[in-house]
């Protein structure tokens, strides 16, 4: 059983390709989206899977018996034992769309943010803002009291007019998710006074719809090396999850199942789950803020920035 929770948040600063395989559809290769929902996610395991690796090759390298006690031993050995820290299923919190004015808007909606509450009391934190979600309607978003989106009371997001109603409890919402789910280096200093100026709330079916045609969608080629022209079959279409999108994950830990746990850093009590989750934050706080998630890394995709947050 899970003893120990926190939240990891990733904010994408390059486009994120996590791919769901080759498709029917218009988009030869599409990303990761819930079933129920149809909103994009990023798989639990590719998570977990880069993870392990930044540990590896940074953090935790030179020890091996710490490795497989937090991420279990490698595949030909798992069945001697499970890993003690498990990540879910990256979700989405805030969507970039484009905007009329200010150049664009971050998004969400309350299903969304109803089910970032939930996640919120599973790893032990609450909520400081409290939103009545009946004033969000199809034709209408709920915007800070300091909007700069804003003009003549309205905001134009894509081509979609939506009647602005400012909310002081908006101002919490971002407010809270600049303090606390945005990365912490100075460079993001902008970007999270533009949160608290540049965030709307929308209906669920705007949301999705956003999140569903208000990707990136990109047409690659493979060239002949020596006629530079495109290869047979050589042109394909992929999507990608926009830069400065923000997602999260909880992290669960466990204590190590495995006989002869590591120590804590004080030598002498065996390492526990609350003890895990500090190893995770402290790694990703001392230089190593930034991980390359899903496909493409060759050519830039999927930078993405870290920070953990839970008591």
């Amino acid at each position: 059983m899970f003893k120990a929770v926190k939240l990891l948040f990733l904010y994408t600063e390059t486009p994120l390709h996590v791919g769901s395989g080759s498709s029917l559809g218009v988009v030869d290769l599409p990303i990761q989206r819930e079933r129920h929902t149809n909103l994009p996610m990023i798989q639990s395991s590719g998570i977990k899977g880069k993870l392990r690796s930044a540990f590896e090759n940074n953090g935790l390298k030179g020890q091996p018996d710490l490795m497989k006690a937090i991420f279990g031993p490698e595949s030909s050995n798992a069945s001697d034992h499970a890993g003690a820290l498990s990540p879910g299923d990256g979700r989405i919190l805030l969507f970039p769309v484009r905007s009329l004015k200010g150049v664009f808007a971050w998004i969400t909606c309350p299903l969304v943010l109803s089910r970032f509450a939930r996640d919120l009391q599973l790893a032990g934190q609450s909520s400081t803002w409290s939103i009545d979600f009946n004033q969000v309607i199809d034709s209408n978003a709920l915007v800070p009291d300091d909007c700069q989106l804003s003009i003549d009371g309205s905001i134009v997001l894509e081509e979609f007019t939506f009647a602005a109603s400012n909310n002081a409890e908006v101002n919490k919402l971002a407010t809270w998710l600049a303090d606390q789910a945005f990365p912490t280096g100075s460079e993001y200093q902008f970007w999270k006074n533009k949160l608290k100026t540049s965030l709307a709330i929308v209906s669920d079916d705007a949301f999705k719809d956003f999140c569903q045609f208000s990707t990136d969608i990109v047409a690659r080629t493979k060239l002949d090396p020596v006629k530079k022209t495109v290869e047979t079959g050589a042109l394909w279409t992929e999507e990608n999850l926009p830069g400065d999108t923000l997602l999260y994950t909880p992290l669960f830990a466990c204590d190590p199942r495995v006989e002869n746990k590591p120590k804590k850093p004080n030598g002498t009590d065996d390492l526990d789950a609350e003890e895990i989750l500090e190893i995770v934050q402290r790694h990703l706080t001392n230089g190593h803020a930034r991980l390359q998630l899903g496909g493409n890394e060759t050519v830039g995709r999927g930078l993405v920035a870290t920070r953990v947050f839970g008591s």
